[in-house]
């Protein structure tokens, strides 16, 4: 079983079991997150496909961890002797959650 679910934007696939590494959400370490934008539920055999979400469907996940990722170095540079250079570098925050259940409407 598998459910695609909306969560900062952006959308995951994920199956009961899965880790997954969402943006960063203001949950702790060892906290319950209930996600609720269901989009689709899919046990193996039966597909439910929302419009656009599923009304009582929700994905249950525990955050498990709490981390950057790779640093990326961004340059601006403007040429015909503007002498103007800047570099600078960027993280991002992550968030890991485990997927506990999967609940379809």
């Amino acid at each position: 079983m598998y459910a695609v679910f909306q969560l900062g934007g952006k959308q995951y696939r994920a199956a009961e079991g899965d880790r997954i590494r969402v943006e960063r959400l203001p949950q702790t370490v060892g906290e319950t997150v209930e996600i609720d934008r269901v989009l689709m539920v899919s046990d193996g055999e039966q597909l439910n496909l929302g419009r656009p979400t599923l009304s009582g469907a929700k994905v249950t996940a525990q955050v498990v961890d709490r981390n950057k990722g790779k640093k990326i170095i961004v340059f601006d540079y403007r040429p015909n002797g503007k002498r103007h250079a800047v570099k600078a570098g960027h993280r991002q925050d992550y968030t890991w959650l485990q997927v506990e259940k999967i609940v379809s409407g």
